[in-house]
């Protein structure tokens, strides 16, 4: 990992540019508890498994996987999101988002040639 000052701001600038995409699938999600959360975690999954299997360098790895990545998807919110949907429908939520979300990490696996 890049200790520099350059590597702190790619992870920043990632982090920043992961954050407002976040919250702009959140906003698109309306009021559905759960929704944009899944979404932002799906995809995540996705992007990770497809950014692991392309021959980057370690500073588009910390850009794109530790900031932009890491601060689009979200374990907190999820958890949150889980208890607040109640028993069977957050336990439900819980096994979607996990089926979905490992479904997305093969596919982008798959997608960048990694089998």
């Amino acid at each position: 990992m890049e200790r520099t000052i350059l590597g702190i701001g790619l992870v920043a600038l990632g982090g920043f540019v992961g954050a407002l995409a976040r919250h702009g699938v959140d906003v698109a999600a309306g009021d559905v508890t759960g929704l944009g959360t899944l979404v932002v975690n799906v995809v995540g999954s996705f992007a990770l498994g497809y950014l692991v299997t392309r021959t980057v360098g370690p500073r588009t790895r910390l850009l794109v996987g530790t900031g932009v990545i890491s601060s689009f998807t979200t374990y907190s919110t999820f958890a949150t999101d889980a208890v607040a949907l109640g028993t069977v429908a957050g336990t439900t939520y819980v096994a979607v988002s996990y089926g979905l979300g490992f479904a997305a990490a093969l596919a982008g696996l798959a997608v960048g040639g990694r089998r």
